[in-house]
This record gives structure tokens, sequence and C-alpha cells, in this order.
């Protein structure tokens, strides 16, 4: 699995602790405890929020083998695991998504259109391997 690298500037002191805890890859992250966050904040430069949107993008990125810019996407859309997009619908996915987009300013077109939401919503219902 791919290392995590060139996190958005808001995750920068979270990816600093993690690398200094020898952390550099995704699934290391989808497989920290609550226990060891805690650890990682204690130096009180790294956020237990943002470490914990961290590991649900990692999840995302690691059980669904989806692109970590994705995987962010849905998660700040509100569609922060597996389930909850094996329990969404394309349409919702879309409207989600899209809204973020809008209400960010990108002014760019749509990332996700209804065939790559029913393909991620596919993927979230097939039991992991």
């Amino acid at each position: 699995m791919a290392e995590f690298r060139d996190l958005p500037q808001s995750f920068r002191r979270e990816q600093q602790e993690l690398e200094a805890a020898g952390l550099k890859r995704w699934e290391q992250l989808r497989d920290l405890s609550d226990i060891e966050l805690s650890r990682l904040c204690r130096s009180g430069r790294a956020s237990a929020r943002n470490l914990k949107r961290l590991r649900a993008i990692a999840a995302l990125v690691c059980d669904l083998e989806m692109a970590p810019q994705d995987a962010a996407l849905l998660m700040h859309a509100g569609i922060a695991s597996r389930a909850a997009l094996a329990g969404s619908t394309p349409e919702r996915i879309v409207q989600q998504t899209g809204r973020l987009e809008r209400s960010l300013g990108t002014g760019r077109p749509a990332v996700v259109d209804l065939p790559t939401a029913r393909r991620w919503i596919e993927r979230a219902r097939q039991p992991l391997n």
C-alpha cells in the first residue's frame, strides 16, 4: 500500500507526528487504535480530531482502494466510513460531494458523477478480502 505524503496543509502537524512515530503508510494509519492516536496527541502538536479524520481517510483508501483525494472528499462531505458509503445512494453521494465543492468555491466541475458513485458504493458493499 502506498505511503501517505503531501497531505493537505491542515494536516501538516499530524503528518509530522505520524512520521516521527515511524508511520508512513496508509494501512499503518488505518490500524491505529484510539489509545495509539491519543499517544500521538501528547506532544500537543497533533489534534485528536484531525488524526481521527486521517484514520477515516486511511480506511477508505485501504479498504476500497480509493485515491486519497477521493477518500478525503467523501469524509469531508460526511461519508466517513465504508458502512456510510454502502448505505448511501449514488444520487446522495453526488449531491453531498457537489454541495461540499460548491461551498468551498473550487469553481471546477464536479469530481463525482453517478457512475463513479455507483462504483464506490458497489466496492463498499463487497466483503473485505
